[in-house]
């Protein structure tokens, strides 16, 4: 499949702004756009569907833990079904955006600690496959996780995402922050070339693990998230579909 670059985003909530969206949508492929539960709001949403459109970006649902407070970026119990249920209703609610502008939903990504607990847990990333079903869309996560493995297995369409932003573990893992620093653009476009050539990245521990990148990953409330999307998509220009 074409390589792309997605981007979460559409996480600004009221008065409160998070991110530049404008200004990193030139650079990306795909948008993953909250849905309300860690980020967004009606508004918010129906804007940034607008704004995808308008550069022509492909637009996938960015469920999450019910976490307003926490960003989605705290891990919580639920019932296999309360989650599947969690996230049809976001899911429905982008997607009513989606049809107002005559756009199709395009994946599903979880977000923030749900992501992460699907990527360890077989029974939550059951319930995300299971939301998924009913939108008969991909799922993006994480190579050799319960993600890929779980998702496969349901024949979900699975696409494998790299971060540009974020660090790894030296078991693969990958280390989800409460908040994203600063990234230097030029070292993270490296990075995600070497991803992408060579299929490794560096753990913090400095040991390369294998890696694989359908989708490379910029996160909008990264400092200076648009430079670093300008730098990936400089890199990977000859790459891209």
């Amino acid at each position: 499949m074409p390589l792309e670059i997605n981007c979460d985003m559409g996480e600004s909530f009221g008065l409160y702004r998070m991110g530049d969206d404008a200004a990193i949508m030139p650079y990306i492929t795909v948008a993953n756009v909250a849905c309300g539960f860690h980020a967004s709001d009606p508004s918010v949403m129906a804007r940034t569907v607008k704004l995808a459109k308008e550069h022509r970006v492909k637009v996938g649902a960015h469920p999450s833990l019910p976490d307003l407070q926490g960003f989605g970026r705290r891990e919580m119990k639920m019932q296999p079904d309360e989650l599947v249920d969690c996230i049809i209703y976001q899911v429905g609610a982008l997607k009513g955006f989606l049809n107002q502008d005559g756009m199709a939903l395009n994946h599903i990504k979880p977000h923030g600690a749900l992501y992460g607990m699907a990527a360890r847990s077989e029974d939550v990333a059951r319930a995300v496959a299971k939301a998924a079903a009913v939108f008969n869309v991909p799922l993006y996560g994480m190579a050799r996780t319960f993600h890929e493995r779980v998702y496969k297995a349901a024949g979900i369409p699975f696409v494998a995402e790299f971060y540009a932003d974020l660090d790894y573990s030296q078991d693969g893992s990958l280390i989800i922050t409460r908040e994203h620093g600063a990234v230097e653009p030029k070292a993270a476009a490296e990075r995600v070339l070497r991803a992408v050539k060579e299929g490794k990245v560096k753990s913090i521990d400095g040991v390369d693990v294998p890696v694989r990148a359908d989708s490379v990953c910029v996160h909008s409330d990264t400092q200076g998230a648009a430079e670093v999307a300008r730098a990936v998509r400089e890199t990977l220009a000859g790459c891209l579909g």
